[in-house]
């Protein structure tokens, strides 16, 4: 009787776990996450959403992406999305350092290899726990660029 009890109690914690599990994938604004924490992301490389017109392309320096997580927990999705997105966007910019580039050109959200085209929001997917963004963007050298 009793390792009844205890498997009975092992199946209630074992579904009460998959209850709190969640991932509530959504679109967030980019402007208002590139306000949210200001000083977070640089301005010395311009960023260029997809289908953003931007100057003239000198040279390509290659196609860089990332895929950040935050820790969600006791924040909403929108503040852990906006946190991750900021991450995610300044990682993007070390490489353009890193690699001679000044600016980052059509810029995708890439959440679950699954590629998001616009100008205006970003993928994030966030738990319980957890908060992620994956970008995706081409590190180039603008002419006339900074």
């Amino acid at each position: 009787m009793k390792k009844l009890w205890m498997f009975a109690a092992l199946c209630a914690a074992f579904a009460a776990s998959h209850a709190y599990a969640r991932n509530t994938v959504d679109t967030y604004s980019v402007d208002v996450a590139l306000q949210s924490e200001p000083g977070k992301v640089s301005d010395d490389i311009a960023l260029y959403f997809a289908g953003q017109p931007h100057p003239a392309v000198k040279k390509t320096l290659g196609q860089f992406s990332t895929n950040k997580k935050t820790n969600a927990f006791g924040k909403s999705d929108e503040a852990a999305c906006q946190h991750v997105f900021l991450s995610a966007v300044a990682e993007l910019q070390e490489h353009a350092r890193k690699e001679g580039g000044n600016a980052i050109i059509n810029i995708k959200s890439n959440y679950k290899n699954e590629l998001r085209e616009s100008a205006t929001e970003f993928t994030c997917g966030a738990g319980a726990m957890i908060a992620g963004v994956a970008l995706v963007g081409d590190v180039v050298t603008l002419k006339g660029g900074k």
